[in-house]
């Protein structure tokens, strides 16, 4: 009677870790798919000593993941950019950004730039923001501000 309890047990212990391992690997697929369906606008940026509203004072950087291509394209406020970018969990780097239009429009542009080329890896927190960060310390925050 005892072994039939406790292969009972063993059985059932199973049971709710492979449903517990089920549900966190589609978490996962869920986090990485975010990223990918979203139009993400700059909300927060880390270094300059101008203010964010400042830095950014007609629109606001913005960036789309293609995940097809491996290329994020949008704004980096007043021109538009398209570079490569490379994911491996949580892990993600950009390329140079290739040509954009050529409009001068302060230093924000410049520091957007710059912070992207330094990212190492990337969160999406518990609000639904994509935060990019440097060896774990946030350098950019975006907020999902469109579905694609």
């Amino acid at each position: 009677m005892k072994s039939k309890v406790l292969k009972t047990i063993i059985f059932f212990s199973l049971l709710v870790l492979c449903v517990i391992a089920s549900a966190c690997s589609s978490l996962n697929g869920k986090i990485n798919d975010n990223i990918f369906n979203a139009t993400w606008e700059l909300e927060f940026i880390s270094g300059p000593r101008i203010a964010f509203s400042g830095m950014y004072p007609d629109k606001k950087p913005m960036i789309i993941f293609n995940e097809t291509t491996s290329k994020v394209e949008g704004s980096n406020s007043c021109n538009g950019y398209s570079a490569d970018y490379t994911l491996s969990g949580k892990e993600i780097t950009f390329g140079m950004p290739g040509p954009t239009t050529m409009m001068f429009c302060g230093n924000g542009e410049k520091v957007f730039l710059n912070s992207m080329k330094k990212i190492n890896t990337y969160t999406i927190d518990d609000l639904g923001r994509l935060n990019l960060m440097v060896d774990g310390i946030v350098m950019m925050r975006f907020k999902n501000v469109q579905k694609n």
